[in-house]
């Protein structure tokens, strides 16, 4: 990944996931930024302004879906790539609903991080 001074939010409860992908992301030189809740979402992503949003659907708080739908009715932030990422079954219809711009099954690989992260700037 060339991604040098590209900012990434990951809103994500789970220490291990957010540890590997920060690993994994400031590695390939992104900026990382991670909040555990979804409080104050729109404030939280206007101050970073990421080139990309990585979300959990069982985030705490609102969770995933309306947080998404959230970012994506804001004017300023509606254009950010979300990739919404869970363990459901159903991860497609969540991300659909949700209006996320790509979605990620977890247990991923690093390389499938890396690439659906690719492909969702490359949509720019």
């Amino acid at each position: 990944m060339n991604s040098t001074n590209r900012k990434i939010i990951i809103f994500d409860d789970d220490e291990y996931v957010v540890s590997i992908c920060q690993y994994i992301l400031e590695e390939n030189g992104w900026e990382v930024h991670f909040y555990t809740d979804c409080i104050n979402a729109i404030e939280k992503v206007s101050a970073v302004m990421p080139d990309i949003i990585l979300m959990d659907n069982w985030i705490p708080d609102e969770g995933g879906i309306v947080t998404t739908q959230l970012l994506k009715s804001s004017p300023a932030l509606k254009n950010t790539p979300v990739i919404y990422f869970s363990a459901n079954n159903d991860i497609q219809a969540l991300a659909n609903t949700a209006g996320a711009d790509e979605f990620l099954a977890k247990r991923f690989d690093l390389e499938d991080l890396e690439r659906i992260i690719e492909a969702s700037l490359r949509k720019d």
